[in-house]
């Protein structure tokens, strides 16, 4: 069996607004000037596509953006900064382990994707070497492609692999192609997924 889980408001609280805060402070440009220079589809959307497929490049296009220059470090530690640790869903992971394989995927370009176990290093334990960003598999949720290309690495079948998700449109895409998905809303918690995960293995056993 295959399990996939998200990052941001699954494993961790992502404080969105506290990450733009930093970023006015360095850039100068409020919160819905930044959105508009970079989080839409030609900018951060793109670039969790896999486009660019290298960190580098990913900051240069988001300082060309900003008319900036932030650096490479500073760029992570803002991320990881705006990052809560959720260790009772974490234990979901490690009880999703004891079934099958666990890999985390992430809606994140790949200048996160390279820093992965840095801006997440409570991961590290759970997950090993199976920490990607979508940018790694060129598609970003919710398109079923990038879905497909995980189960293909694993080589896994749809109907054997479990994904949570906290966003309703990434639960939408795993299931059009027979993935066994659970929404981790506002309300949910480790305990409710680690009940989705007995409900799912027993369903095939």
């Amino acid at each position: 069996m295959l399990f996939i889980f998200d990052m941001d408001n699954v494993l961790y609280d992502y404080h969105w607004r506290k990450r733009m805060e930093s970023l006015t402070e360095l850039t100068g440009h409020d919160f819905h000037d930044l959105r508009s220079r970079w989080w839409h589809d030609d900018g951060e959307w793109k670039a969790e596509a896999g486009d660019p497929d290298t960190g580098d490049e990913y900051l240069r296009r988001a300082n060309e953006a900003f008319g900036s220059s932030i650096a490479r470090q500073t760029w992570v530690d803002i991320r990881k900064a705006a990052m809560e640790f959720r260790p009772e869903v974490a234990d979901a992971v490690s009880f999703a382990s004891q079934f099958g394989q666990v890999t985390l995927l992430t809606n994140n370009g790949m200048l996160i994707g390279e820093h992965l176990t840095e801006v997440a290093p409570e991961l590290v334990p759970l997950f090993g070497e199976h920490m990607f960003a979508t940018a790694h598999y060129g598609a970003r949720k919710p398109d079923p492609t990038v879905f497909s290309r995980v189960l293909e690495r694993y080589g896994a079948t749809s109907d054997e692999t479990f994904f949570v998700d906290d966003h309703p449109d990434n639960i939408r895409g795993a299931e059009e192609i027979g993935i066994t998905s659970k929404w981790f809303s506002p309300a949910d918690t480790g305990t409710s997924v680690k009940e989705a995960i007995t409900d799912f293995v027993e369903s095939r056993s």
